[in-house]
């Protein structure tokens, strides 16, 4: 057990070392995530005997039962506070990485896949988001966006640092390797900096004084408050959108591409504009969705990611190739962005962990069937085309009910206990955020 940081008033506000250690752990979420796990699905047929077929539908299971299961973790996050939960889920993933480098048949690799996407990709993820939200409320979205960005950064060059590695040695001694980062990084950082909240130390929120009696008494919606809201749906929805439609189009990038005249070498090329487009949408809507209207900006960016879908449905070689991964970058990372600084702004943060584990659940859910479906289309009409245009559908969709959807109300709780203990709070209609 770990024990909670005594209450001591710090001269020097604590928020920017929570940044730097919630940045570091969304980084070290890459064992978890599609792209780094991609370049060990070739070893692990080669090795294992499995057909990519059977190893498909053991990471489509693991996914889905990994995200079946983070609503509970994000309850765990708000009962036991992001310092013990971090540290608790850091070890787990670090020892679930052990066992699928063990694995020798699909039920290993199952069962392996649980565990890094349920706490990978999900668990990790949710407790670095939730930390920041905690100790930021006027720039919120600006520090969100700085830890998307670089966390986002490392994911995106892990897989080719793991590709090398597995080629100078082996894909189990690479997982070995990344089983020993998350453990002698994460669980450090947890223990010895991570504080849940500005009020354990005396401080407040955004290190302003003014702050100070939110810092005492989070306000916020309950998770079943939370999920009676309509608003609450249409997050889900924008968040879950690009996640859906983008693993589709990511997964099937290079045949997809490719019916449009691009050689294979140029298809996987263009991950690297959406990269960089991406990281840069994350930087700047996190800085607008603290001085702008979240619900203007939520709208235009699924217009924007309905634009870039409709592009690659007539997408050619060359500046419209890199126009296509620019936009499908830049959308699906803007929509992301706002969403962490949006879910905290309008249901509060007393229950953020919970309601954003709800959110999280979906999306990764969804992600799960994404390719198939754009694989079956394919396989029916012989092109990607429909699916594309079809796909544009969704987006707008939720465009409209992001403009007329009514926006939610809380007020503070009545009561707190203990927050590193979990909160009993009573949210009512109050001010619109």
């Amino acid at each position: 057990m770990i024990a909670t940081a005594p209450r001591t008033t710090e001269n020097r506000f604590y928020g920017p070392r929570m940044v730097v250690v919630a940045t570091i752990a969304m980084g070290l979420t890459a064992p978890g995530q599609t792209a780094s796990i991609s370049v060990f699905i070739d070893p692990m047929i080669d090795e294992i005997g499995v057909s990519r077929t059977v190893i498909s539908t053991a990471y489509m299971i693991g996914t889905l039962t990994g995200a079946f299961a983070l609503p509970w973790i994000g309850r765990a996050v708000d009962r036991y506070g992001t310092r013990r939960a971090m540290a608790v889920i850091a070890a787990a993933f670090s020892l679930s990485l052990v066992g699928l480098s063990l694995a020798t048949d699909i039920i290993g690799l199952g069962a392996g896949f649980v565990g890094i996407r349920m706490l990978g990709q999900g668990a990790l993820g949710l407790c670095a988001a939730t930390l920041v939200s905690r100790w930021y409320e006027k720039r919120r979205g600006t520090v969100l966006g700085l830890q998307g960005a670089i966390g986002g950064g490392i994911i995106s060059v892990s897989p080719v640092v793991l590709e090398r590695l597995i080629s100078a040695t082996d894909w189990r001694t690479a997982m070995l390797v990344e089983a020993a980062i998350v453990a002698l990084v994460v669980i450090p950082l947890s223990v010895l900096l991570v504080r849940n909240r500005p009020s354990d130390i005396g401080q407040c929120v955004d290190g302003d004084p003014a702050n100070g009696k939110k810092a005492e008494a989070e306000s916020g919606m309950t998770r079943g408050q939370a999920m009676r809201h309509p608003y609450f749906w249409v997050l889900v929805a924008a968040v879950g959108t690009p996640g859906f439609f983008g693993t589709a189009i990511a997964f099937h990038q290079i045949a997809l591409l490719g019916e449009r005249g691009l050689s294979p070498t140029e298809a996987a090329a263009n991950f690297l504009p959406q990269t960089i487009a991406g990281t840069v949408a994350t930087l700047l809507l996190g800085y607008l969705v603290d001085r702008g209207r979240p619900r203007i900006l939520l709208a235009a960016s699924m217009l924007a990611f309905a634009l870039a879908v409709a592009w690659g449905a007539a997408v050619e070689p060359g500046w419209s190739a890199l126009g296509f991964g620019m936009a499908i970058g830049a959308a699906g990372n803007a929509l992301r962005a706002i969403e962490g600084g949006m879910t905290p702004r309008l249901f509060g943060t007393a229950h953020i962990g919970a309601i954003r584990g709800v959110v999280a659940s979906f999306t990764i859910a969804g992600t799960a069937f994404a390719p198939v479906l754009y694989s079956l289309f394919y396989g029916w009409t012989g092109s990607f085309q429909l699916i594309l245009w079809l796909s544009t559908i969704v987006p707008l969709a939720v465009m409209t009910a992001a403009l007329i959807t009514p926006l939610p109300h809380h007020t503070a709780p009545k009561t707190q206990e203990n927050p590193g203990h979990g909160t009993n709070e009573h949210s009512a209609p109050g001010r619109e955020v």
